[in-house]
């Protein structure tokens, strides 16, 4: 474990978030802790930690003891991820069977308006994604909404979204996405923050990554596990211009909305606690 990062890198890929590979990384190589001094050595807050450490336990990564106080200790790392892939093999299986559904209603048309043609198209890995993307953005003029993982701000800075997304901006649209920020993003978020997006945080986000665009259009994740920015990575999403589904999406998003906090709020937060430590 002399590199770290390339570790936790590594632990990232079986669907740890980064805070939850930091967690299970210290214990793994400091040995058992209360919530209070692993909250001390990973300079975060308790709360952090316990979020932490009950998704830790749920994916069969981290015991905690009998006593009291409850201690916390790693599970040995070869159990530790098989029990992280099975989880891993039963979101791809749920996937599958919710991609199977969503083609199913698309041909019993439950979604399409009166006598409107409804379209449904699948993408399959990220440039796609990043072109239909570009393409949405140029043609719309009101409100575009998204929930997307963290990686969505390096993507959208190394492939000419926030471009696209000033000029929206600029047009006069709103643009509000959702997120789950973390220390590394602090610079980026900050710079789409600046053309104009309005931007929350979701601690630990899990549910479904979409988009909707003026209430029409719906770009819906089916398998968005992205770990670095490539074009070639391999994602699967449904384009859908179905209004009803749309809507559909939209009054998620609302929900999710209520909820989150302010980006410039998380942010403040995580320059408080400092960059997290190994």
């Amino acid at each position: 474990m002399a590199d770290d990062s390339e570790f936790l890198s590594r632990l990232m890929s079986f669907g740890l978030s980064e805070k939850e590979a930091q967690t299970y990384l210290h214990l793994l190589k400091y040995g058992p802790k209360p919530p209070t001094l692993l909250a001390k050595s990973l300079k975060t807050y308790r709360e952090d930690v316990h979020r932490m450490l009950t998704s830790l336990i749920d994916k069969g990564m981290v015991n905690p003891s009998l006593d009291s106080p409850t201690v916390y200790s790693a599970v040995e790392l070869e159990t530790a991820l098989d029990a992280a892939l099975k989880i891993h093999e039963t979101g791809l299986r749920d996937m599958e069977v919710k991609k199977l559904e969503l083609m199913e209603l698309s041909q019993q048309n439950r979604f399409r308006p009166s006598d409107e043609f409804t379209s449904y198209k699948i993408f399959k890995n990220l440039k796609e994604a990043v072109a239909v993307m570009q393409s949405l953005m140029s043609s719309m003029n009101e409100e575009i909404i998204c929930i997307f993982p963290e990686i969505i701000f390096v993507i959208a800075s190394l492939f000419g979204l926030n471009e696209e997304i000033k000029r929206f901006i600029d047009r006069g649209g709103t643009f509000r996405i959702i997120s789950d920020i973390s220390y590394p993003s602090i610079e980026l978020v900050q710079q789409e923050l600046d053309i104009g997006k309005d931007i929350r945080h979701i601690e630990g986000y899990a549910g479904l990554f979409f988009s909707v665009y003026d209430k029409k259009i719906a770009v819906s994740g089916i398998n968005v596990d992205i770990r670095r920015a490539s074009l070639d990575d391999p994602i699967s999403g449904l384009w859908s211009d179905d209004p009803k589904y749309a809507n559909y999406l939209v009054s998620t998003f609302e929900l999710l909305w209520a909820q989150a906090i302010p980006a410039a709020q998380r942010i403040e937060e995580l320059l408080k606690a400092g960059p997290p430590q190994a």
